[in-house]
C-alpha cells in the first residue's frame, strides 16, 4: 500500500487552486522549488501527471482533475483527526479594503477553511483609512488595505491594483457634458484620485450619486447613473472602463499593502494562505 506524503498533497491542491506554484509556495512558506519537488514525488508515486506546466500557466490534467476532490478529502479527514482532542480554536480579525476585495472573497475564505479548519475568522470591510485606525488601535490582527499618498508607507506590498472608468455597458455621455459620477464621501482617497485626475485634465464633471461604500457605488454603476472610478475587480458584472470611449484621463495604481501582527501560528500560516490567494486574483 502506498503512503502520500501529506505535505506533498498539500501542495497539489494549493497548486491546482492558485493556478501558480510561486502562491502555492507562498501559501506553504517555502520555496517555488520545494514545491515543484514535492509535487513531482507525489506524480512519481502515484505513477500519474497531474499538473500540465508551461512558463506562463498550471493547470490541471485529466488525472490531477481527478484526484483534486480525493486529495482535499484526504487534508480535510488530516485536519480532522488532529482535532479531535479538542484542540482550542484559535482567532484572526483580518479587516479587508472594500476597493481591494471583490466577488472573489468567497474563493479567498475557502482557502483559508481548507487551510485552516479550526480557526475562527474574524473579518471586517471598510475603508482603508477606517482600517488602519482599527489597527494601530488594536481591534484587528491584519489589514489589506491600499496605499495613498501621503500616508504610511509601511507593510508588505502584496500587488498593484489598477482602477478604471467603469460604466454600464449601455452608459451614455455626450462630449461637452460634465461627466455624471458616482463617489464616495470626500475622506474617501479613490475619491480624491478621481477628482483630481478630471481637474488636471480639465474635464468637467458632476456628482450625480453619494454612495456608502463600495456595494452602493457599484449599484449606482451597474443601473447606469454614472461612471465611477473602480478596480475592475470589485466592479459589478456587466459594467467595463470607458475611460478611453469617454476620452478621460488614465487613471494612477495603487499598492495594495498587508499590515499584520498575529502571534498565533495558525493565523499566521492562514493569513499567508489569504494573501497568497490574493495575489493569485490578480489580473483575473
Amino acid at each position: 500500500m502506498k503512503m502520500l506524503a501529506l505535505d506533498a498533497v498539500q501542495a497539489f491542491v494549493l497548486t491546482a487552486e492558485m493556478k501558480s506554484f510561486t502562491r502555492a509556495a507562498e501559501a506553504m512558506d517555502s520555496t517555488q522549488s520545494a514545491v515543484s519537488l514535492k509535487i513531482k514525488r507525489l506524480e512519481d508515486a502515484l505513477g500519474r501527471r497531474l499538473l500540465d506546466r508551461t512558463p506562463r500557466l498550471v493547470r490541471l490534467s485529466q488525472d490531477g482533475a481527478a484526484f483534486l476532490g480525493p486529495a482535499r478529502e484526504l487534508l480535510a479527514a488530516h485536519a480532522g483527526a488532529l482535532g479531535s482532542f479538542g484542540v482550542q480554536r484559535q482567532r484572526l480579525s483580518i479587516g479587508l479594503s472594500h476597493h481591494v476585495v471583490g466577488a472573489e472573497l468567497p474563493h479567498l475564505l475557502r482557502q483559508i477553511g481548507r487551510a485552516e479548519p479550526d480557526l475562527t475568522l474574524e473579518v471586517s470591510i471598510a475603508s482603508s483609512w477606517e482600517l488602519l485606525d482599527l489597527f494601530d488601535s488594536g481591534a484587528l490582527d491584519a489589514a489589506i488595505v491600499l496605499r495613498h499618498e501621503g500616508r504610511r508607507t509601511d507593510g508588505e506590498v502584496l500587488m498593484e491594483e489598477s482602477f478604471g472608468w467603469m460604466a454600464s455597458t449601455d452608459f451614455e455621455h455626450s462630449s461637452g457634458e460634465p461627466l455624471r459620477l458616482a463617489l464616495q464621501s470626500e475622506s474617501c482617497h479613490v475619491h480624491q484620485m478621481a477628482v483630481t485626475a478630471l481637474n488636471e485634465a480639465g474635464i468637467a464633471w458632476q456628482e450625480v450619486f453619494v454612495g456608502g461604500g463600495i456595494a452602493t457605488i457599484g449599484a449606482a454603476v451597474a443601473a447606469g447613473l454614472a461612471v465611477a472610478a473602480l478596480s475592475p475587480r470589485v466592479a459589478p458584472p456587466g459594467t467595463m472602463d470607458m475611460g478611453e470611449s469617454f476620452g478621460l484621463p488614465p487613471l494612477p495604481t495603487r499598492s495594495v499593502v498587508l499590515r499584520s501582527r498575529p502571534s498565533e501560528p495558525a493565523a499566521r500560516r492562514a493569513l499567508r494562505t489569504f494573501a497568497s490567494a490574493l495575489r493569485a486574483t490578480a489580473g483575473h
